[in-house]
């Protein structure tokens, strides 16, 4: 087994059918590449200021429809499991996010793409693989009624901190490859290792980022931001909560977030807003409000009314039947409801009106050079009319420059946030009551 992983990552690393671009959907065969475009797809990602990850998907039972259907059969159905796969990355994904689709041992297929700086990618990633493995998955069930595919898949993120960029690639394909199988595979068992440790051990690092009053130049609230432990894998965010997600305990992480939090708070006798993000996975856990109640036992003195809940709007809320229920509840308790990330993903109107939030915080993917575009500015200030009809407070995220900054003074904005104030301290340590 350990033999037939490495062939596939051997063959991986010798980009064999390299899918680029997206708009012309050909294969470069090895001869016609004299650099390799996917090292230096994901340099270029990284110097823009983006993630690159890797998404693997695996045809599990290949070997039962191998046997179903016969060699010649099986070989046609191969090839119109990559121009499915073709079809809906092309339909999914937008052209200037695929760094490559790579076809990397004949029954399974490899999506590099490039995504925004934030724990929330993960959201998009996990959504993203899952739709286009139900795509293809069907879409070859109606070519070949007689079979069942079935796609396991994983992702890793490609850590740019390491040396040559080459060995970062191909550990985060190692990785992916080792999730999407469920592979018992050290590297994986290490980060499971890491992330059942940070859990048991509550070893959390809590960031704070103060939000400004864009009046009065006033700090108002900070927003909470969680790290590992540092030196390790798991350190920063998207690595962490990725984990986190793929093994099971992002909840348990979550809440031991929350945990800290509290304690924080606590020690310090923090008197300010407090602004702390929680997915809607977490929030639609059945034990949700049950956990959070018996921390509030735990911590005593602690007001909700300081705490701002933050939903992130790139999740989606739909089949989450305890979620609705638990924001009301939140609501009773006393703690305020934000809608996260504005205008960066799908639904956000219809999650605001399902939700009715206190504050709506905008990505920062609409206040980019929004000094310069004039729709950007146009969408902010829809956003800001339905804000008042909704009766909600706007935080705006992302800010990095005294122009965007006044564009948000131009438009009476109540709230900003971004480096171009502060940039995040650590919680324990920068903030003065």
């Amino acid at each position: 087994m350990g033999c037939q992983y490495i062939e596939k990552a051997k063959r991986f690393m010798q980009w064999g059918k390299i899918l680029l671009p997206l708009s012309s959907i050909r294969y470069y065969p090895p001869q016609f590449i004299l650099r390799n475009p996917v090292l230096e797809g994901v340099k270029t990602a990284f110097d823009d200021g983006h993630e690159a990850a890797v998404i693997v998907f695996n045809l599990i039972n290949q070997r039962d429809i191998l046997i179903q259907l016969g060699k010649s059969s099986y070989s046609q159905l191969l090839k119109s499991l990559k121009r499915f796969f073709q079809q809906y990355i092309k339909q999914e994904v937008n052209s200037k996010k695929v760094i490559a689709l790579h076809d990397y041992y004949g029954d399974g297929i490899t999506l590099i793409i490039k995504l925004s700086r934030d724990r929330h990618s993960i959201s998009n990633l996990d959504l993203l693989m899952k739709k286009i493995a139900y795509e293809v998955e069907h879409k070859l069930i109606k070519q070949y009624p007689s079979i069942k595919p079935v796609f396991e898949t994983g992702y890793m993120f490609v850590e740019k901190n390491e040396f040559p960029l080459q060995e970062s690639l191909f550990r985060a394909h190692r990785q992916a490859i080792a999730v999407a199988e469920k592979r018992v595979h050290s590297e994986v068992n290490e980060m499971m290792y890491t992330i059942n440790k940070i859990i048991t051990e509550r070893s959390i690092t809590l960031l704070a980022q103060p939000i400004f009053d864009v009046a009065t130049n006033e700090i108002r609230a900070w927003e909470m931001l969680s790290r590992g432990p540092k030196g390790t894998v798991l350190e920063a965010p998207l690595p962490l909560f990725s984990v986190a997600r793929q093994t099971g305990r992002l909840y348990d992480l979550e809440m031991i977030v929350l945990e800290k939090l509290f304690l924080q708070i606590k020690a310090t006798r923090f008197r300010q807003d407090i602004f702390v993000n929680l997915t809607p996975i977490t929030l639609g856990n059945i034990r949700f409000t049950r956990d959070l109640k018996q921390l509030l036992q735990k911590y005593r003195g602690i007001s909700p009314k300081q705490i701002t809940i933050e939903v992130t709007e790139r999740d989606s809320i739909e089949g989450l039947k305890d979620f609705r229920y638990n924001i009301h509840l939140l609501r009773i308790m006393g703690f305020k409801i934000a809608v996260d990330d504005t205008g960066s993903g799908y639904a956000s109107l219809n999650t605001i009106s399902e939700i009715m939030p206190d504050i709506i915080k905008i990505d920062r993917s609409v206040i980019e050079n929004i000094h310069i575009n004039a729709v950007k500015e146009s969408m902010l200030k829809g956003l800001l009319l339905v804000a008042k009809e909704a009766g909600s407070l706007v935080v705006a995220e992302g800010i990095e420059n005294e122009e965007e900054a006044f564009v948000l003074t131009r438009n009476k904005v109540d709230l900003a946030q971004g480096y171009f104030y502060a940039p995040p301290i650590e919680f324990e340590k920068g903030i003065a009551t």
